[in-house]
């Protein structure tokens, strides 16, 4: 007698699709032209599951992006919490010079997914996350008033053109540090 196989639960398919995110997140930083099946060998699932979750490999991306930006809008306000603000700054420009490394792989399928950014519903949550950093930094005086969110997100978006590897880390801290010096109030 052969025992009926177990429907997997929500929770089990939710630490799937997470294991798939978090191995496809690995994967695609490492290289862009990572497979989908490598990608669920490596999350431990079949590619049949990986496929539930995720139909196309540019679900998989636009997923990833969607994830990734909802971390960094979050953080913001908690660095905040935690850190004066030109350090909060800092530490949150860091984090997406990281993403970038992510997003400089894929940035096509963003692009094109996202109208080139003009359908983003995450793009205005983005823009005040960037807000709420520089209005912190201008109220105590580490970076210099009336800065446009806008234009800080401009900057960084050169961080997301650098490939992945120790040579661009090295070149993504060095223009985050220039990044920096320009919005940080003279002698602060």
């Amino acid at each position: 007698m052969n025992p009926t196989p177990r429907k997997p639960s929500r929770k089990d398919a939710a630490d799937n699709r997470e294991r798939i995110l978090s191995a496809a997140r690995a994967a695609l930083t490492e290289s862009t032209g990572a497979s989908l099946t490598a990608i669920a060998r490596s999350a431990g699932v079949g590619i049949g599951t990986l496929y539930r979750h995720f139909p196309t490999r540019e679900a998989l991306i636009m997923e990833l992006y969607r994830h990734h930006l909802q971390e960094l809008i979050d953080l913001a306000p908690a660095l905040l919490e935690e850190h004066p603000p030109l350090e909060a700054l800092t530490l949150w420009c860091a984090q997406v010079a990281r993403y970038g490394q992510l997003k400089a792989g894929v940035a096509q399928v963003v692009h094109a997914a996202t109208n080139g950014g003009r359908d983003d519903e995450h793009y205005e949550p983005f823009v005040s996350a960037i807000d709420t950093l520089v209005r912190a930094g201008a109220a105590d005086g580490s970076l210099k008033a009336g800065l446009d969110p806008e234009d800080v997100l401009l900057q960084l978006s050169v961080l997301w053109r650098i490939p992945a590897g120790e040579t661009g880390e090295a070149r993504a801290a060095r223009i985050l540090d220039l990044i920096i010096d320009g919005l940080r109030t003279p002698g602060a």
